[in-house]
C-alpha cells in the first residue's frame, strides 16, 4: 500500500451517487493506484460545495495541473454539480464526449457523464450506464441482458455494443419501505434471512403474483398465531418482491444470456432466484466494471 503523499495519479476517476462519493487513482493505462471515499453524496451538497468537496477528498494525493477527473453518477443529475443531458435508447454503451464542468480552477478539469434515458415506457438510468460500458469493455462482443440490484435494481438489453431497452424496479425501496413503514416492522426486527424461505417465496411470487399482497400480511399474521421468526419473515418478503421483479422481468431473463453485475448479498439472492428458474448467470465485481468505464469515458475526452 502507498502512503498518500506518494500517489501521483494521472488523472482521477470518480463514482458520485446519492449518498456516497468514491474517487480512484488512475494512470493512464487504467490501472488504480489508490481509492478514498466519502459520504459527501450529491443529496447532502448543494452546487457550490461539490467542487471544494471534490478537492477536499483529494488533497493527500499529488495529483497533475491540471488534474483531469471523470465522474459518474447522480452528480451529473439536475440535482447535482452540473446537469449531462441524458442519451435516449438506443445508443452506444460507451459514452458519448462526457459534459465539460465550467468555472472550476485552471488546475481542474471536471467532466460529468451522461445518464440514459428510454421515452417508452418512461425510464432513466444515471451511474448504471457506466457500468455496463465498463462490463462490455471488460467482455468484448458480449450479447444478452445485464441485471443491475440495487434500490433501484435495472434490467438492461444489451446487443453488438448497444443498450437497446431497460427497465428499473423499485424492489428494494420496497423493501425499505415496507419493513420500517408498515405493520410488518414488528415482524422483521433483525437481519437475519432464512434462504429455504427466500427460495419459497420467491418461487411462489414469480409463478402467482396475484397473491403478493395477502401474502403480506400473513408474515405478521403467522407472527402471532405460529411465533414465526424474523428470519422466516424477512426471507420471505424479500424473496416475494424479487419475484415479484422476475415475474415483471421475464421478458429480459427468460432464455437469454444473464450478467449481475454486483458481488454482495442482494446480488447472491438474485441469483439464487435466477438459478431456481434455470438460469446460469455470470457474475462481475461493480467497482471493477464502474472503472473499466469510467476509462471508457477518458478516453472520449
Amino acid at each position: 500500500m502507498k502512503l498518500a503523499h506518494s500517489i501521483k495519479p494521472d488523472w482521477i476517476a470518480v463514482d458520485w451517487g446519492t449518498s456516497n462519493l468514491r474517487a480512484f487513482a488512475m494512470t493512464e493505462d487504467g490501472s488504480t493506484l489508490a481509492e478514498v471515499s466519502s459520504d459527501k453524496g450529491m443529496s447532502s451538497l448543494k452546487p457550490n460545495d461539490f467542487e471544494p468537496t471534490l478537492r477536499a477528498l483529494l488533497q493527500d494525493w499529488e495529483t497533475p495541473s491540471p488534474c483531469t477527473v471523470i465522474a459518474c453518477g447522480m452528480v451529473g443529475s439536475r440535482q447535482g454539480w452540473l446537469e449531462a443531458p441524458y442519451r435516449a435508447t438506443p445508443c452506444m454503451a460507451q459514452t458519448a464526449t462526457p459534459i465539460r464542468v465550467q468555472n472550476c480552477g485552471d488546475d481542474l478539469q471536471v467532466w460529468l457523464i451522461p445518464g440514459i434515458k428510454q421515452n417508452d415506457p418512461a425510464d432513466v438510468m444515471r451511474g448504471e450506464e457506466t457500468q455496463i460500458a465498463g462490463f462490455l469493455s471488460l467482455n468484448s462482443d458480449w450479447d444478452g441482458v445485464i441485471c443491475l440490484p440495487g434500490t433501484h435494481s435495472k434490467w438492461v438489453h444489451v446487443s453488438a455494443g448497444e443498450i437497446i431497452s431497460f427497465r428499473t424496479f423499485m424492489t428494494g425501496e420496497l423493501f425499505d419501505v415496507i419493513s420500517k413503514g408498515t405493520v410488518l416492522r414488528h415482524s422483521l426486527d433483525h437481519t437475519d434471512m432464512d434462504t429455504s424461505a427466500f427460495d419459497a417465496a420467491a418461487s411462489e411470487t414469480l409463478s402467482r403474483p396475484e397473491k403478493f399482497s395477502g401474502n403480506l400480511f400473513s408474515l405478521r399474521a403467522a407472527d402471532l398465531l405460529n411465533g414465526q421468526t424474523s428470519a422466516v419473515a424477512r426471507a420471505k418478503l424479500s424473496g416475494a418482491l424479487i419475484g415479484m421483479e422476475l415475474a415483471a422481468s421475464k421478458p429480459y431473463w427468460l432464455g437469454q444470456r444473464v450478467a449481475v453485475i454486483g458481488t454482495n448479498n442482494l446480488s447472491d439472492l438474485y441469483q439464487r432466484a435466477l438459478n431456481q428458474q434455470s438460469v446460469t448467470i455470470e457474475r462481475c465485481d461493480t467497482a471493477a466494471v464502474t472503472r473499466a468505464g469510467l476509462c471508457t469515458a477518458y478516453a472520449a475526452i
